[in-house]
């Protein structure tokens, strides 16, 4: 504890200033004593109170938000969905199709689509903005529709497999009665905490009818045929030498093949139009073009076939399995895709593009998972291996968003074994078709927004 005669001198908040440089000194560390005693002592004082009153704490952390880049998040004002598909604007598809949803169904919206529409535009958040969001209300529907209708879908729930039961199938989107029961709920008591945006998994059946419509080869519609099962061609750029590189790349993506790239001094330079005309005539689904710098992986291409589009993606913080610490050793199973925090249109695209990559249906024996999630524009690739098992005395419970231990899982744990490699991937351009040289006409470029609050997947 801070001694009573302890307090901040009036020359401690001056700029006071010496010649003597030890003097300085000595100034600059008693200005730090006192000062980190008076912040001892009131922190003291306030776990005093919030000991005798724990309802202090609570109001306490409830406003104390740490202001982050994510949080300081800003989206483009868009009223309807764009013609166009809407790549070069930046807004929420989610929360556009719920509050749409609330409009017609003549309800108030979701105060979190009035922070992205009306006020996240720069002005500030009061207490109430920070403490709603969208993603609970679906948590409140779901108690209170489920007790009510239990008796009615409960029979029908039942004869379907989870196989069975896909992202097309049902409605994303909570109908009016779950609107309605959320509302009665929001009003009557306070709601808790969602989670974080980037914790929450991309649902990928909310993709705008104007972008389906221009990438109709990666947003198949429920109608049509499956598409065909990937199937991969994996090369490098020419002269490379990330052939060891390019390998391991096979072993992430099932059912791909790594091919050599002429580097003959006579030899004819194959361009990526040509592999991908040549590709094509073999059923391959995509193409892969791995770019190199200084011997290491600098860049990513990806030409989905037939007729494209071509991505291209940078790569920084490449390492292979050998280089992480109790790595695992991964095997031939076909993994399963989690897609995390792709929001806007350009971010479906992208996320389209991945599952594209990867067999619709995982072997879960494998019990392996492979994650790509967006944070701040910036893609983080990663493949684990997980177990459960039953939770040790000398672990915690698992917790939620607001603090609180999650019902149902008090004796379970999950184990996570990286398997390698890791990447980060971060999106540079996507161009139209398949063309002869690189960026001669694209449908989303980067650098394009020089506003450090707006990101664009």
């Amino acid at each position: 504890m801070a001694k009573k005669g302890t307090r901040l001198s009036d020359k401690a908040a001056l700029p006071f200033k010496t010649a003597n440089k030890q003097r300085r000194q000595d100034l600059h560390i008693k200005q730090k004593r006192a000062r980190d005693a008076l912040k001892r002592a009131e922190r003291f004082g306030r776990k005093k109170e919030e000991a005798k009153n724990p309802q202090l704490r609570e109001e306490r952390l409830r406003r104390n938000v740490p202001v982050t880049i994510d949080k300081k998040r800003v989206y483009d004002d868009v009223q309807d969905e764009p013609e166009n598909g809407g790549l070069g604007l930046v807004y929420d598809v989610e929360r556009l199709k719920r509050r749409k949803l609330a409009e017609e169904q003549e309800l108030p919206p979701v105060d979190g689509d009035e922070e992205q529409f009306g006020s996240r535009s720069g002005e500030d958040h009061d207490d109430d903005d920070e403490e709603d969001d969208a993603d609970s209300m679906l948590e409140d529907s779901d108690s209170d529709s489920d007790s009510d209708n239990a008796e009615e879908v409960g029979s029908d729930e039942e004869d379907l497999e989870p196989a069975d039961i896909d992202d097309t199938s049902h409605d994303p989107l909570p109908s009016k009665s779950q609107l309605k029961s959320a509302s009665a709920a929001a009003s009557s008591r306070r709601r808790t905490q969602s989670p974080t945006r980037s914790t929450t998994s991309t649902n990928l059946s909310l993709a705008p009818a104007a972008l389906a419509a221009k990438f109709p080869t990666l947003f198949p519609s429920p109608d049509a045929p499956p598409p065909p099962p990937p199937k991969i061609l994996i090369t490098t750029s020419i002269n490379s030498t990330l052939h060891k590189e390019a390998a391991i790349l096979t072993s992430l993506f099932p059912n791909s093949k790594y091919i050599r790239r002429s580097s003959h001094r006579y030899g004819y330079k194959f361009s990526v139009r040509e592999i991908a005309s040549f590709a094509h005539n073999r059923s391959y689904t995509a193409v892969m073009v791995l770019e190199e710098d200084r011997k290491r992986p600098s860049g990513l291409t990806v030409v989905h076939l037939p007729e494209g589009p071509t991505f291209h993606f940078s790569i920084s913080n490449f390492y292979t399995s050998k280089s992480i610490p109790g790595h695992g050793r991964a095997t031939d199973h076909v993994p399963e895709l989690i897609l995390n925090n792709f929001t806007t249109p350009l971010g479906l695209l992208t996320a389209h593009l991945f599952r594209s990559l990867f067999p619709a249906t995982p072997d879960l024996q494998g019990r392996q998972v492979l994650t790509l999630h967006n944070q701040r524009d910036y893609i983080f690739f990663r493949r684990h291996r997980y177990i459960f098992r039953d939770k040790r005395d000398s672990e915690k419970s698992v917790v939620g968003p607001d603090g609180r231990e999650v019902k149902g899982v008090e004796g379970i744990r999950a184990g996570l074994q990286e398997l390698g490699p890791r990447m980060t991937l971060k999106l540079r351009r996507v161009d139209k078709g398949i063309q002869r040289r690189s960026g001669q006409d694209w449908e989303w470029k980067a650098r394009m927004e020089k506003s450090r609050t707006k990101f664009q997947l």
